[in-house]
């Protein structure tokens, strides 16, 4: 049986997946135990996410995808490992853990780097670019627009140097607990500007274990911030 921690993780992801697509004017749509966008999506966002443990209307609903003949490239994230998609035709894209950072273990830091939450267009405009250069993202299609700014449960954080956006993170807030994802940094950096983001996280929804999910170093990393892993995931792609 599912651990309610890594339910809840799985259902704040999704829902940070659909806030993407919505505030791109096609929002999914939220079933028992899967999410699904019937839409194209934005790029790196998947078109379906597992909720619970396997059903039979998890394989019809991403059957009906199957069948809408979408873009390829699209993909199923299966929050909990347990799907056998490869005999749909499906390839496996990613493995990687769900994280949990409880209340306890978040440390508070002595820091003289400026964190400020990102409140207007053009400060997110920056943040985005940012981020993007830190990927290796070289499309300039805008992923993160403006009304996710007036969503008062998500809070894109920034830190500045020099007056310029050099790291950053995004928090969503559902369930109880909180997202952190996207991320960045300088290589050199990463260990303390992740340590600050996640306590200005802390600030900004005070009270409430942090999640996410990480692979590869991007994982060891967050051991060593004090997240614990609860359960792995997969992401699955279909190539038309």
């Amino acid at each position: 049986m599912l651990n309610d921690r890594i339910i809840r993780a799985a259902r704040n992801n999704a829902r940070w997946c659909d806030a993407v697509c919505r505030a791109h004017g096609n929002p999914g749509e939220f079933h028992d135990d899967i999410w699904l966008n019937r839409h194209r999506v934005p790029r790196f966002y998947p078109n379906a996410e597992t909720l619970a443990e396997p059903h039979q209307q998890q394989f019809e609903l991403i059957d009906e995808l199957l069948a809408a003949r979408l873009p390829s490239g699209w993909a199923v994230k299966d929050s909990f490992c347990t799907l056998d998609l490869a005999s749909r035709g499906f390839r496996v894209l990613f493995d990687a853990e769900w994280i949990y950072l409880p209340v306890s273990r978040m440390k508070v830091i002595d820091s003289s780097a400026r964190w400020e939450v990102v409140s207007n267009d053009l400060a997110q405009a920056e943040w985005e670019s940012a981020w993007r250069r830190s990927a290796g993202d070289t499309s300039e299609d805008r992923i993160f627009l403006p009304s996710l700014l007036d969503d008062k449960d998500i809070a894109m954080v920034a830190c500045y140097r020099d007056g310029h956006i050099v790291a950053g993170a995004v928090a969503n807030r559902s369930d109880g607990v909180v997202g952190w994802s996207n991320f960045f940094a300088p290589a050199a950096e990463i260990l303390d500007r992740a340590l600050e983001s996640l306590a200005t996280i802390a600030e900004v929804f005070p009270s409430a274990p942090i999640v996410g999910y990480e692979h590869g170093a991007e994982l060891r990393n967050a051991h060593a911030l004090g997240f614990e892993s609860l359960g792995p995931l997969r992401g699955w792609t279909f190539q038309s």
